[in-house]
């Protein structure tokens, strides 16, 4: 660990002019009176470390010294490329490494191009969770992203329904969909088809992987031996088909439902984007008051309802029968609420 900050510390002053006391210990997540010592075992090392005194004063290397430490390691060029996700890199317990390969690229640049690291930062983040939501990371993350990382076997057991199931895995990757982590694997010993993704696992055609909430795991013990990666397996390719599918395979009711031109424009943004866009693709000319009328693949009558509230009077529901009923009902309860009151002040 010491050794590490050490290092660290080499590489912080070989990319700048010189840093102060405050500004290492910040960066090293120390103290100054370990800064100080550990600019003296530098010292003493061999490294030329310089202290200014005084208000301005700071450390810096001396004579151009250059140390050699800056070839990548894999974990760390590995976390390099994915340095523009901070929050996913530390939930997966990569942040260390990122950093020190920030630091070795930025030791390796020319003086004047040092901060493109901290210019790109500047112009560009990821936020990936949804509007409205407090992610949880789970707390077994970091140990199934060292199994994915090494390409290593895990035994896992999730939860499915009110059981828990054990699996042999062979984890091809992560994924991290709005705010919520999952994971591509191949169940070696997996005799059932039954899983589904509410209840922590859905099926895949690429190298038989199947999707698993990482949340969901309630224990996971990495095997000693590695298994042999499929080379063919494309994880964004295989994520697009499997969300595709997985969204296709909720939307088991239909309903009908007129729309005005507003309405058209909004159903994208209360509904699933394709469900609407093929709806509206498949639909009719409109009628003499510039409504289409549409058939919409929905999850439930319980979720249209949810979802369809939000176009107001841009969205009629034709059929079913009971959930036109029931839209008819809300509107008359919300006209009551705007209704004029005689007796107001």
């Amino acid at each position: 660990m010491r050794a590490a900050r050490l290092i660290k510390m080499v590489l912080l002053l070989q990319s700048r002019p010189s840093m102060t006391a405050a500004e290492l210990a910040r960066d090293l997540e120390v103290s100054e009176r370990t800064v100080a010592r550990d600019v003296l075992s530098l010292s003493e090392a061999g490294v030329p470390v310089y202290a200014d005194r005084g208000r301005a004063g700071g450390y810096r290397l001396i004579g151009g010294y250059r140390t050699r430490l800056t070839g990548l390691g894999r974990s760390e060029a590995e976390a390099l490329f994915l340095s523009g996700v901070p929050a996913a890199l530390r939930e997966m317990g990569l942040a260390d490494a990122a950093s020190a390969a920030r630091l070795k690229v930025s030791a390796a640049l020319l003086p004047e191009l040092r901060d493109a690291a901290a210019g790109a930062a500047q112009r560009f983040h990821l936020d990936a969770p949804g509007w409205y939501q407090e992610p949880e990371t789970p707390a077994l993350l970091p140990a199934v992203a060292d199994a994915v990382w090494d390409d290593r076997r895990l035994t896992a057991r999730y939860r499915r329904k009110d059981t828990e199931v054990e699996r042999e895995l062979e984890p091809y990757g992560l994924v991290l969909k709005a705010g919520v982590w999952y994971l591509a694997a191949r169940a070696t010993d997996a005799t059932d088809t039954a899983d589904t993704a509410a209840d922590g696992a859905v099926a895949g055609r690429r190298a038989g992987c199947r999707v698993y909430r990482v949340d969901r795991f309630v224990a996971v013990e990495p095997a000693q031996d590695r298994f042999s990666r499929d080379a063919s397996f494309d994880l964004p390719a295989f994520w697009a088909e499997r969300a595709q599918e997985f969204t296709r395979s909720i939307l088991r009711d239909e309903i009908v439902v007129r729309l005005s031109a507003r309405g058209v424009r909004q159903l994208p943004y209360v509904t699933d984007r394709a469900a609407a866009q093929e709806a509206v693709a498949k639909a009719g000319p409109p009628d003499d008051h510039g409504r289409i009328t549409v058939t919409l693949a929905v999850e439930s009558a319980e979720v249209a309802y949810a979802q369809l509230l939000a176009l107001g009077p841009e969205g009629e529901v034709l059929a079913p029968a009971e959930l036109r009923e029931r839209f008819a009902a809300a509107a008359r309860r919300t006209a009551a609420l705007y209704a004029d009151d005689d007796d107001a002040p």
